[in-house]
């Protein structure tokens, strides 16, 4: 069998006004994520570590944040576009796992529904997918609540 692994990640800054998607789903909070799209941190290093293990570059390269198509975009289409891209290539997802970093809110009682969604929007079992939150000890732009950063791995495998 062949194989290969990806690695993604990808950090917005935290605002007032714009709500918080995190892994699919809202999540109540004082501040959202500001981007071009949704800017759901965690997709979209899910997206750059399936692109990475494809060797198709990154979420920027295949969805410019300068194309107005974009703006505003649930994140979720991005990844099921992705997904897709990896399937025509010939590959299909063993798994990933994905870990975000943030002091608040925390995501310990959403979990098991972030884990679920992309399970839906990826096609996987959801033991397939797996979430984790850490937070940074107070410390960088994590630690002084700025932004929320989130990183992915995973194994790709020659359908």
């Amino acid at each position: 069998m062949d194989f290969r692994i990806g690695n993604g990640f990808d950090v917005h800054r935290l605002v007032a006004g714009r709500e918080l998607w995190i892994c699919g789903i809202r999540i109540d909070h004082e501040f959202g994520l500001l981007g071009h799209s949704d800017a759901d941190v965690a997709i979209h290093a899910l997206c750059d570590a399936i692109l990475g293990a494809l060797a198709l570059g990154d979420i920027g390269k295949l969805f410019p944040d300068s194309d107005p198509a974009y703006k505003g975009i649930d994140s979720k289409i991005l990844l099921g576009h992705v997904v897709a891209t990896a399937v025509r290539l010939g590959w299909s997802i063993a798994n990933f796992d994905i870990t975000i970093m943030a002091e608040r809110p925390k995501f310990r009682p959403h979990i098991d529904a972030m884990r679920e969604k992309l399970a839906s929007v990826t096609g996987l079992p959801v033991d397939r997918v797996s979430v984790k939150a850490t937070t940074t000890e107070r410390l960088g732009f994590t630690g002084r609540e700025e932004g929320i950063a989130a990183q992915a791995s995973v194994l790709l495998m020659k359908a």
